[in-house]
Formats: C-alpha cells, sequence, structure tokens
C-alpha cells in the first residue's frame, strides 16, 4: 500500500513464511490463510482512519514566477529555533547550501512577527525555518509584500510542506537558485469592517467549536504517552471522547443562516478525506475553502458524532455537512469563544469573513518537467 517496490520485494519472503508453517506441520493451510486475511484485512481497515498520503506525482500545482537566486543572494532566512524538537544546527545547514543568503536567528525574547517583518523589508524573496505556526507568520508577510516563499520544514508535523510537495531543505535550496516555485492560495480571516483588528491568515485549516480543543487535547495525550505518530487514530479516539463529555456546541450564523454547531471546520483547498480527521491536500490553488460543519439540532448529535468519527463514517452521516466556497461570512458569534488557525490560537470577534487573499504565492518548489 506504501510502496509497491518494497511490496515486491517483502511479498516472496512473506509467502515463503507462510509455505514453511504448512511444510513444518505446525499449522494447517486453512490456519495460515485465515491470517494472511486477517493481516490484509487489517491493513486496509486501518486506511479508513491512517490514508496512505498521495505520491509527489499527484500534486496538482501550477507554476508561478520567482526570481532564480544563485548562491541564495537576496534570500533573507529566518530561523525560529523553538520550532520542532529539541536543538537544532539547521540554521549552519541552509548556510552550507545556500552561501549567498542571509540566515536570521532570533532570541528567545525576540518577537518572531517583527523579525519576520523586518527581514521581508529587505529581502528579494523571504525564507522561513520552522513549523506550520512560523511558515504562517513568514506567508502573511511574503504575502502583503509580493515576495517568495522558501520553506525549510523544521516543526513536529510539517502540514503545508507536505501538500506542498516540499521533500526537505536540499530541494529547497535547489528550487531558490533555479527560480523554481508554484502558486498557492493565502487564506484570510477578516474581521468586520466595524470591529477593529488586522487581518489573520492561514495556508492549512481554521476552526470553531470542539475541533481546537480537540486538537490540544490529542497532542497533550500522545505527549504525556510518549506515543509517536502512528497513534493518530488512538490518540483522536480517547480525546474526542474526553471533549464531548465536557464541551457544548456553540450558536453561528453561516452567511445570514443561524446554526447550532458542535464545530466548523475550514481548509484552505481540499482536504481528504472526507470526514472528521482530513489529512491532505493534492491541490493548494482552487480558490475555494473546504468548509465542513457538525450540526447539534439532530436527535442524539452528540453520540451520533462520536460513533460516526470513531468507525470513519462522519461523511455519511445528517449531522455532517460539507460544501466547497469562495468565502465564507460568520456573524453572530457567541462571547468568549477562540478561533483556531494553523495551530495557533485567538479571541473570536462577533463577525468575521473567511476567503483568499486576492493573489497566490509563489512558494519555491522543484517543478516536474510536467508541471504547467
Amino acid at each position: 500500500m506504501e510502496s509497491r517496490r518494497h511490496g515486491l520485494l517483502v511479498a516472496p519472503v512473506a509467502a515463503a513464511v507462510a509455505a514453511s508453517r504448512v511444510h513444518v506441520g505446525v499449522h494447517y493451510p486453512a490456519d495460515v490463510l485465515a491470517g494472511c486475511l486477517l493481516g490484509s484485512g487489517s491493513a486496509l481497515a486501518t486506511s479508513r482512519w491512517l490514508p496512505r498520503r498521495p505520491p509527489a506525482g499527484a500534486f496538482a500545482h501550477r507554476r508561478a514566477p520567482a526570481p532564480a537566486l544563485p548562491g541564495g543572494a537576496g534570500l533573507v532566512v529566518v530561523v525560529n529555533a523553538e520550532a520542532g524538537s529539541g536543538p537544532s544546527a539547521d540554521g549552519d545547514r541552509i548556510r552550507k547550501l545556500l552561501p549567498g543568503a542571509e540566515v536570521v536567528e532570533p532570541g528567545p525574547d525576540e518577537d518572531l512577527a517583527a523579525v519576520l517583518a523586518t527581514a521581508a523589508g529587505r529581502a528579494r524573496a523571504l525564507g522561513v525555518r520552522g513549523g506550520d505556526g512560523t511558515v504562517n507568520a513568514a506567508a502573511a508577510q511574503a504575502a502583503e509584500r509580493g515576495l517568495p516563499l522558501a520553506v525549510f520544514p523544521g516543526g513536529t508535523l510539517n502540514h503545508f510542506a507536505l501538500d506542498t510537495g516540499i521533500g526537505g531543505f536540499s530541494q529547497t535550496a535547489e528550487a531558490v537558485m533555479a527560480g523554481e516555485a508554484v502558486g498557492v492560495d493565502v487564506a484570510r480571516v477578516r474581521p468586520a469592517p466595524a470591529t477593529s483588528g488586522a487581518d489573520r491568515y492561514f495556508l492549512n485549516t481554521f476552526s470553531l467549536g470542539i475541533y481546537p480543543e480537540l486538537i490540544r487535547a490529542r497532542e497533550e495525550l500522545r505527549g504525556h504517552a510518549g506515543l509517536g505518530a502512528w497513534d493518530r487514530w488512538p490518540s483522536a479516539a480517547i480525546s474526542l471522547v474526553r471533549v464531548l463529555t465536557t464541551a457544548e456546541p456553540f450558536e453561528v450564523a453561516l452567511n445570514g443562516r443561524p446554526k447550532r454547531l458542535w464545530l466548523l471546520f475550514t481548509g484552505n483547498g481540499l482536504y481528504s478525506p472526507e470526514g472528521f480527521a482530513p489529512y491532505h491536500r493534492t491541490q493548494l490553488n482552487d480558490g475555494l475553502l473546504d468548509v465542513r460543519v457538525v450540526t447539534a439540532d439532530k436527535p442524539l448529535a452528540r453520540t451520533r458524532l462520536a460513533l460516526t468519527a470513531l468507525t470513519g463514517t462522519l461523511a455519511y452521516s445528517r449531522v455532517h455537512t460539507a460544501v466547497r466556497l469562495p468565502s465564507l461570512r460568520l456573524t453572530a458569534l457567541p462571547d468568549g469563544g477562540a478561533i483556531a488557525y494553523d495551530g495557533e490560537t485567538a479571541a473570536a470577534p462577533r463577525e468575521l469573513l473567511l476567503d483568499k487573499y486576492p493573489e497566490p504565492l509563489a512558494v519555491y518548489r522543484r517543478l516536474s518537467t510536467g508541471v504547467p
């Protein structure tokens, strides 16, 4: 399922082991056949909750103009040493790959947003090393100034880098020197005209309701248990049950229509799979928001939400609705609520407009010959 090449190597060995169990009289043929079916069935069933990320060739990207910077001359890279896990020598790695680039490593007491703004003011292209939250802050500066962005993934999950097809530091450096880039949408969170506050941006997701609480609970559980990435579904399942026991639905008007919801999820582009645990995107410039809601006005909505989420059938439930929209207006938001976007949280104003920034952001990435 993950690699046909490796599967071709493993399959003969597995078949030989199965045959040997029968040959030496340890098991009956029916026992071995049942074991093969159980193993294969478990793998196929697991793919409902842990879907396979598509290969790089499946990404639907379009070229975007970006300057070629030999040796990285004109590129200013801000390295967030706080992102990811443990100390990092990534600044030195970037200097070796791009000796002409300026690498800025802010201290623990410096404001990252201010450092990014200063760096963007003197750069031909802005670079950033960090996780999704750090990349989000850099993308906001790059979009507003019309600069291309170079992403050096250094966070825990790196959703944006994975969905863009950025493989690592060396590939980003090669793209910078060759001037190869793709255009990606930047989604905005805009307060109402009468409301004070600046626009916020998200490259991945925006959410209201129990989704931020679920993510926070899941990460706390994984951190305390010392578990790895393989536990995505078990930790999500346990966290879902915990959050639903204390959570309360909220009232909001979506494009003027009052709703009572458990959660609202908005993706910057279409996420797969459908349902409660969106995992990846293959296109980042479709101009649409992936809006999913779970309503609280159906009978036994909380129980149905838990059961369908745990069984991977939420996409077929009547409490779940998914639509694709160019923009979404949220009004009558509850006082004291919070919004979550790309791993960051903020207080929710009474009114919001979600849409896309007018121009796509150019992100350095190595291109295949078939990319238009």
